[in-house]
């Protein structure tokens, strides 16, 4: 078995999810911490340590010339999951990392830049409901006060869960000493669709990052008895929810390009004989076109307050998070298709820390094959040989980049 699916072998059964399938890692959680133990030992062999600064984001240093930590070289991905979500979305880039780090020392590379590896802590917004958590703290993205006030389906804040995961709250936010020391970002990911499956190639340099954002719906209406209340009677604010989700790939279709999806509704109080009081839906929109985006999610409210209205209902707006379109440092990707002539470059839809990070710092990516074309589920996939492929080309261009 080739290295790199060793070291996700490992790891193989960490966090299974019996009831979704796939893996369910939420951040500063069980499965999550064992990820990181596991990611520690992994670097304690390779005698490398490493450090978790205040924004949670976990930081190893191989720098063999003892130069000063800056226009570091830095790689690395994240270890935290959607609720039932794949093997490899994260931890493909956390294994790569480790293995390219294996191919230059077994290159005999002597870095003449410092080679950081790096692991961000919330990158799915699964469990807080905003993506790329870490990274949009550590490069100020974020307000630190937004972010410790978030709370899980639990009510357990993101200040209590950082405190249990033994940081200190006080502590988060930009975080300018830990930019400087980064001179480039480069993330290797699993492809999230199908662009290397019908181009017949296993890995491609990234071109840019389609604009997204997250908008929390909450409809208000009327808790009753599901028996004894007349339909002309309810103000039902899950049928408000239903048609607006219906609503929303109706006008997705209307601007051609556009992804929207609500894939987490919550109603309150959640029986099955009772008409709910409350419904919370989180609608998420993506288009390479941030004017666009906006104009979707401005129809939407439109419609959901027409909906609303007609129901005797009442809802609420609420932006979550929202990420613009980015196109990756040109010049740092230029180089990465000169080491890589044969890879193709490819835009995502899928957000990322790397497209975080481009504000701050040159940032670039590569993707791996998955030959199902399918990420955020159990069927998301990358061979072993693929992986070991993406984990050459990564190490290729850190030779490139570090020499």
């Amino acid at each position: 078995m080739p290295e790199t699916a060793q070291l996700l072998a490992a790891i193989a059964d960490t966090g299974r999810d019996p009831v979704r399938g796939g893996y369910s890692r939420p951040v500063f959680a069980g499965a999550e911490r064992e990820l990181l133990e596991w990611y520690l030992a992994e670097l304690g062999r390779r005698g490398l340590e490493g450090e978790t600064d205040r924004n949670g984001v976990v930081w190893a240093w191989w720098n063999p010339a003892g130069a000063p930590l800056r226009d570091a070289v830095v790689t690395g991905s994240h270890l935290d999951s959607v609720p039932g979500g794949g093997a490899f979305d994260g931890p493909l880039g956390v294994a790569s990392a480790l293995r390219a780090l294996d191919l230059l020392r077994e290159r005999g590379i002597e870095p003449a830049r410092p080679l950081g590896l790096a692991v961000f802590p919330e990158e799915e917004g699964s469990r807080f409901g905003v993506a790329c958590l870490g990274s949009r703290l550590l490069t100020g993205a974020i307000a630190p006060e937004r972010a410790l006030a978030l709370t899980d389906s639990d009510g357990t804040s993101f200040a209590d869960a950082a405190r249990g995961a033994g940081l200190d709250p006080a502590g988060f936010g930009r975080d300018d000493e830990a930019l400087a020391r980064i001179g480039c970002f480069v993330e290797l990911h699993v492809e999230q669709g199908r662009g290397l499956v019908d181009l017949d190639a296993p890995v491609a340099v990234a071109s840019s990052v389609i604009g997204h954002g997250r908008w929390r719906f909450t409809v208000h209406g009327q808790g009753n008895h599901a028996g004894t209340t007349l339909l002309a009677d309810r103000h039902d604010p899950l049928l408000v929810a239903a048609l607006l989700v219906a609503a929303a790939r109706e006008v997705a279709a209307a601007h051609p390009g556009t992804r929207a999806t609500v894939g987490r509704l919550n109603p309150v109080p959640g029986g099955t004989n009772v008409i709910a009081s409350r419904v919370d839906l989180w609608l998420d929109v993506r288009h390479p076109e941030d004017a666009v985006t906006a104009a979707v999610v401005a129809e939407l409210s439109r419609r959901a307050g027409e909906l609303a209205a007609a129901e005797g209902c009442t809802v609420d707006v609420r932006e979550e998070s929202l990420s613009p379109t980015v196109d990756f440092d040109p010049a740092l990707s230029r180089r990465l298709s000169a080491v890589l002539p044969g890879a193709p470059l490819l835009p995502t839809g899928a957000g990322h820390d790397a497209g975080v990070l481009a504000e701050r710092v040159p940032t670039a990516m590569l993707f791996t094959r998955n030959p199902t074309g399918v990420s955020h589920s159990p069927e998301e996939f990358c061979t072993d040989d693929d992986a070991e492929r993406g984990s050459v080309a990564l190490a290729d261009v850190l030779t490139d980049l570090v020499t």
